[in-house]
């Protein structure tokens, strides 16, 4: 093609397409400038969020509870989406439970267990959960909540894994030993210490329930070494 040929074809396309073209750069543009402001925003509330979760964790420390829960309470409502949710539903649940306010503490504890998106977290929830339903003489509820297996957590540690089987066990434990069975709460209790993912102050908590119980405290397992 001669340059005029080409120049013509290129006023062809132009006219053919052009609009199509312009609208595509628009839409990039506008697209681009979308994804900009909402990663600002977003990460403009996260910053205000932490903010608002160390005060409430500042309130805590310094013994001033109303203030602590007003916190957590704008934390849910402002800041529902951030993971610092989880964590002031989770401060209510304590605030509760300190207030012998046991139906509110349950129900933060299950809104993170059925909403957290941190398997860690919903763990927490869980174990806290079934120790509140004992202490307000529910253990056939508390053996339902622990149930099933700590949740698993993506690339969590082994040790952290070991540490919430061991605390499961201990809390099954404590529920059965709530419902007299003590032969079953044995069972757990030895589970949770042969579990080895326990704290060294859970560990000496075990070997007391389980002495208690009038049982030896069984050896813990060998290592196996490969």
């Amino acid at each position: 093609m001669t340059d005029d040929e080409q120049l013509e074809a290129v006023k062809r396309w132009t006219a053919q397409n052009g609009t199509w073209a312009l609208g595509g750069i628009v839409l990039g543009a506008a697209l681009l400038f979308g994804w900009r402001y909402y990663d600002n925003y977003r990460n403009d509330r996260d910053l205000k969020a932490a903010a608002q979760f160390g005060a409430m964790t500042a309130a805590i420390d310094a013994g001033d509870r109303n203030a602590a829960r007003k916190i957590a309470e704008g934390i849910l409502r402002d800041y529902s989406s951030t993971p610092y949710a989880d964590q002031a539903e989770l401060t209510l649940a304590r605030l509760f439970v300190d207030d012998k306010n046991s139906a509110g503490a349950a129900a933060a504890l299950r809104h993170v267990m059925a909403d957290s998106k941190d398997s860690e977290l919903k763990n927490i929830a869980r174990l806290r959960l079934a120790r509140v339903l004992i202490d307000t003489g529910k253990p056939d509820e508390a053996l339902q909540t622990l149930a099933a297996a700590p949740a698993a957590a993506d690339g969590a540690a082994a040790g952290s894994s070991a540490a919430f089987a061991s605390q499961f066990h201990q809390v099954r434990g404590d529920a059965l030993y709530a419902k007299k069975d003590t032969q079953g709460a044995l069972r757990e209790y030895q589970s949770a210490l042969l579990s080895g993912g326990g704290s060294p102050r859970d560990s000496s908590l075990l070997q007391l329930k389980i002495t208690d119980l009038g049982a030896a405290v069984a050896p813990a397992m060998p290592e196996v070494k490969h």
